[in-house]
């Protein structure tokens, strides 16, 4: 374990620049997301909560040029866009967050590699942060890990006061605190404030779900159009519990076309409760709103857990508090049919 007062993370930030764009959560454009750190804000230091916009942003861009075109004769010519990825330090990213890209990565190195979204995770460097204050919204503990798990970080930082214990996960982690001026061997006492402090992060993670439950009940609701009709008629299909939730991934593809015959292909968030989504290749399977409620619900608790063995979720709670109409996926869940549902509802 190493140790570093918080007056002197600001001169290992910039040292770490030498190698890195580093992002650390900010709130300089409105919204509190990962941003490039501009050497100077340093409120995240004591701001230890989970950024609205989570990090997958900086691995699946919100909108992405994928390559140009041009057509030549009767064929076309593709050029790459963007070239290779740059080294990335996420300074700051929560337990929670860092599950979730582990979580994302599942999908994009599966049957096909995406090398846009792999590109940006290869040269990344995650270092996390313990989360001090969680939301009442946030329910992590329920999903086996909790406020101040390190498992998926190169890093960890745990905040006991004016300084910071420090775990260093991976060879990626060492290699960051190589010849760092500030860092010095944490004391017994330290590791036994850092104890102390993760164990009342996770004391204050009050809300539950019975995941054990919730397998064996989802199943079992699949064709309870009754039930679906309920929980999703206050929904308004606006898709911000879907863009986000950190371990959403669905995405659209464009081309632009000029007139010459040269354009673009980019891609761009997609979700899967917007009416139109999928429409414009084909249709939308699902036309009704129950439906794409239903299948929001299952991908993440039933469908995602029988191809990758881990939930698609969480529990960071953004999609409890971010909504406007109040939909709570807790309340949802708890109140998952036990019985498969009477014939007639099936329909």
């Amino acid at each position: 374990m190493k140790k570093i007062k918080k007056q002197d993370v600001p001169a290992l930030l910039v040292k770490w620049q030498q190698d890195f764009t580093v992002f650390a959560p900010s709130k300089k454009s409105g919204v509190s997301r990962m941003e490039v750190w501009d050497g100077q804000d340093t409120a995240f230091l004591d701001r230890n909560r989970n950024t609205v916009i989570p990090p997958k942003a900086n691995f699946l861009l919100n909108i992405e040029k994928m390559f140009d075109f041009r057509k030549e004769g009767g064929s076309y010519t593709l050029e790459p866009a963007g070239g290779e990825a740059p080294r990335q330090l996420l300074f700051g990213i929560h337990p929670c967050d860092a599950r979730a890209t582990a979580i994302i990565d599942m999908v994009f190195k599966d049957a096909y590699e995406d090398n846009y979204y792999l590109g940006r995770r290869r040269n990344s460097v995650l270092v996390g942060m313990g989360c001090t204050s969680p939301y009442d919204s946030c329910f992590c503990t329920s999903l086996g890990f909790g406020p101040a798990e390190a498992a998926d970080v190169d890093m960890m930082l745990t905040d006991i006061g004016d300084a910071f214990v420090i775990e260093e996960v991976t060879d990626k982690g060492k290699e960051l605190l190589a010849g760092a001026e500030g860092v010095t061997e944490a004391t017994a006492d330290d590791t036994k404030k850092a104890d102390a402090a993760k164990a009342a992060a996770a004391a204050k993670v009050t809300r539950k779900i019975n995941v054990e439950e919730i397998r064996k009940r989802i199943p079992l609701s699949f064709d309870d159009k009754k039930f679906w009709e309920k929980v999703s008629a206050k929904c308004v299909s606006c898709g911000i519990c879907t863009f986000l939730c950190p371990t959403c991934y669905c995405f659209d593809i464009n081309d632009e076309m000029l007139k010459s015959g040269s354009g673009a292909r980019y891609r761009n968030w997609d979700c899967c409760s917007f009416p139109l989504y999928t429409k414009m290749p084909a249709e939308n399977p699902r036309a009704e709103k129950w439906r794409r409620v239903r299948q929001k619900v299952h991908h993440k608790y039933a469908f995602y857990p029988e191809l990758f063995n881990i939930i698609a979720c969480t529990g960071c709670g953004r999609c409890i508090r971010q909504c406007p109409v109040n939909w709570d996926i807790t309340q949802i869940l708890a109140s998952l049919p036990a019985g498969a549902p009477a014939a007639a509802e099936k329909k």
